[in-house]
């Protein structure tokens, strides 16, 4: 574990600001930038030297009582820095700043942060949001749990592809997985409304999220109600999963394979004789059967001064 020189080394004062520092993620040029950064704003820093690290930071972040935890990388470092603060029951006593400097960055451009200087300015901003928390069979998901092509894409886009071409790595990824994708068949129950709502069959994509939506517009979720936004693909030809993609995005018309709903909560069963692959956060797992739901405004975020802006307001 390797610290930095920033916040208090000494004792004498009560350590309130740490930041969780993934050497590694995008393209890596950001270190020196968050170090200087870090240290003019009040932050230790602790860096990840491993897969799973920023697990066991962030869980011991708890344990000295920290208050302001900074996460400094992709979507994969917030994911797993959130897997260590609910493990140790923390997440109420918490505040998290994201600063990216990942692929994508998705968690961090939905709070309105898109620099990493956005990051620590709205950490010493200290607006926050509380933001629901997918959980699936204990495990929690910030952004999104997939399953079907596009899991199988981010989960095989290698960390060599993604840091020589960025998010251009997911595309090539895409298709290359498309000529080898037998489908998705499971068995959905969802607790939507007052009801329940029941799929089965071979669906091209299962999309499970909080903070963004997987059609319509370019927008988040409102990831304070309690509730995931569920999206169902039936299995068709790529051409007329195109198509229908283009009606819904650009002509806001409801198409007859995608079909979208809102649960607060899901099991999803495997109708194969093997496991459903899924992506949480880009984060691989695999269930044969799996409950998911949402722990609802868990999550005590620091969001940027245009978090309100571009489609991204939600009520307080």
């Amino acid at each position: 574990m390797t610290s930095g020189d920033a916040g208090s080394t000494d004792g004498s004062t009560e350590e309130t600001r740490r930041l969780i520092l993934n050497p590694t993620s995008g393209d890596g040029d950001h270190v020196e930038q968050v170090r200087r950064l870090a240290a003019d704003h009040g932050f230790r820093i602790v860096e990840t030297e491993r897969a799973g690290h920023a697990v066991d930071i962030a869980t011991q972040a708890a344990a000295d009582d920290v208050d302001l935890l900074a996460i400094c990388g992709g979507d994969g470092t917030v994911h797993e820095a959130v897997q260590g603060l609910v493990a140790a029951d923390a997440l109420e006593d918490m505040v998290l700043s994201i600063i990216p400097a990942g692929t994508a960055n998705i968690a961090a451009s939905a709070l309105g942060i898109d620099q990493i200087r956005d990051g620590f300015a709205a950490a010493d901003r200290g607006e926050t949001k509380r933001l629901d928390l997918g959980m699936a069979d204990g495990e929690p998901f910030v952004l999104s749990a997939i399953a079907g092509l596009p899991a199988a894409a981010s989960t095989a886009a290698s960390e060599e592809l993604k840091e020589r071409i960025g998010t251009l790595a997911f595309v090539i990824e895409g298709l290359r997985t498309a000529r080898e994708f037998d489908g998705l068949e499971v068995a959905v129950d969802a607790a939507a409304g007052d009801g329940e709502y029941v799929w089965q069959g071979e669906a091209l994509c299962l999309g499970i999220g909080t903070l963004r939506r997987f059609t319509g517009e370019n927008e988040p979720s409102n990831a304070r109600t309690g509730r995931l936004e569920v999206t169902i693909v039936d299995r068709m030809p790529p051409t007329d999963a195109i198509a229908e993609a283009v009606e819904r995005r650009f002509l806001s018309r409801e198409t007859p394979h995608v079909t979208t709903i809102e649960a607060s909560a899901l099991e999803v069963v495997a109708l194969k004789d093997e496991p459903v692959q899924f992506s949480l956060d880009g984060e691989r797992q695999e269930y044969e059967t799996v409950e998911i739901g949402v722990r609802p405004r868990a999550l005590r975020v620091c969001v940027g001064e245009e978090y309100g802006d571009r489609g991204r307001s939600m009520p307080v």
